[in-house]
Order: C-alpha cells, then structure tokens, then sequence
C-alpha cells in the first residue's frame, strides 16, 4: 500500500508544482511552438518516468524505431487497453509530439486537464456521436499540422486482456491524410493497478510497436475494413507479446527460486 501512496502523492505534487513549468513551456511556445511542445512533452515524459519507477514498473519495449521522430511525418498510433497505466506507459517513448483522445471525463480533472490539452490531447464524449465526429476532425487537423495521434479503438478497457473488436471512426484520421497506422500493443498493464484496485504493485511491461500500416498501400476491401484489417495484425502481435511476458515471468521465477 506504500507503493500506492507514494506514487499518488507523486502525481499529486507533479500536477501542482508543474504548472509554472508549463507556464514558461507556453511563453516559449509563443516565439517557437515546436519548441514548446517539445518542452511539454519532456517534462510529461519524465515526470511518467518518475511515476514508473516509484510504480516498480519495468519496461520491455520492441520495435520503437517505427515510432515517428521527424515532425512532418505523423501517424496514427493504435493501441490494445487493459489500464490506465497504459496511456502513462506509451507517453515515455513518444520521440515526437502525440496527441492522445481520452474519455470527457478527464477533461474536469484540475492541472491534469492542462497538461493534457498542452500535449495535444482530445476528449471524447462516446454518447455524442455528433461531438464524436467533430474530435475525429480536430485529430486530423492535428495530423495535417504533423502531431501524432493515439488512440484506443476498443473504445473501453478490456476485462480479460483480450482485445474488444475496434471501432471504426478513429481510423478515419488515417484514410483521410494518409498517415500510417502504427499498431502497439501492451501485455501485463492489468497487473500493476486494475487486477488488484486499489493497490499498485510492481510488474513487467512488454510493449511491441509494429511496422506502419500504409492505409494507400492495401487492396479496396482491406482498406474498406481497415479497422478489422488493422484489429487482426494486433491480435497476432498480441499473441507473441503475451508469450513473451510469461516467459518473462517464469524466467524471473526460477532465478528467485535458486
């Protein structure tokens, strides 16, 4: 419980005195917005950072140089959910600036909601579909201006790790600009928050982010049903990753039991 409370009053604090941080990131925004974005992302990434290790959160990622690092080359990244740690996780790699389209109801949380909208960040109402098209417009704008978007298209966590079908209207932010689909997917987030609420406990992470997706590249019908197209390259990465964490865990067990 130590583990929870520490990492609680962490966040606390970083969203508290951070705010004169992002102050400054905003004046240099306004003679170099790429530069202030930049800034913000840093100070999100380390501050995640801090939050991890406090977590005991260890990390075991594959394939991060298909993430974008130039800014005029963006793409729309795609992820499985099963935690909140999962947004937290994913924010730690992001060479680029990336937006992220999150649940309405982070939008009311104070200091949290600022540095959300400095990084890009859209909030979905998912009973609106009005509003929901018009967020979906606003993340393509994004793209068109070279941030990154990341989405999750199960469109709520998973219960059992397994992936929900995708919704289709994220991936509308890939047809209409062209930008790749980068999938990623995460195995053994559950476990550090979810499985065991309230409690944190420290875990392993295996992440895997694919190849690009050119969505111009793909034949009509893969393109027509790119969100199911895109939904069975992930559940075949997931398969692998999952593997990977449980021979990670049963390595880690038979050193603990020499």
């Amino acid at each position: 419980m130590i583990r929870t409370i520490l990492t609680v009053l962490y966040v606390f604090l970083f969203l508290t005195l951070g705010l004169p941080v992002m102050g400054v990131e905003w004046i240099i925004g306004k003679f170099n917005r790429h530069a202030g974005d930049i800034a913000s992302l840093r100070t999100v990434q380390w501050g995640f950072k801090c939050c991890l290790f406090i977590s005991g959160v260890k990390l075991d990622i594959r394939g991060l140089e298909n993430l974008p690092t130039e800014p005029d080359k963006p793409a729309l990244l795609v992820g499985n959910h099963n935690s909140f740690f999962d947004v937290i996780i994913m924010y730690t790699l992001f060479p680029e600036r990336t937006g992220f389209i999150a649940k309405k109801a982070f939008k009311k949380v104070p200091s949290l909601n600022l540095w959300m909208m400095r990084l890009y960040c859209l909030f979905l109402d998912r009973k609106d579909t009005k509003q929901g098209l018009k967020i979906i417009l606003k993340a393509i704008d994004y793209v068109k201006e070279g941030i990154s978007i990341f989405v999750f298209p199960e469109g709520t966590r998973s219960k059992d790790g397994k992936m929900i079908p995708f919704k289709a209207g994220a991936f509308k932010i890939s047809t209409k600009t062209g930008c790749p689909i980068i999938p990623v997917v995460l195995s053994g987030t559950a476990d550090i928050f979810e499985n065991h609420l309230p409690k944190i406990k420290k875990g392993n992470v295996v992440i895997t982010i694919g190849e690009p997706i050119d969505p111009n590249s793909l034949e009509k019908e893969e393109k027509k049903h790119i969100a199911d197209y895109t939904h069975t390259i992930m559940e075949d990465m997931l398969v692998e990753n999952d593997k990977l964490l449980e021979n990670k865990l049963n390595n880690q067990k038979a050193l603990e039991a020499k």
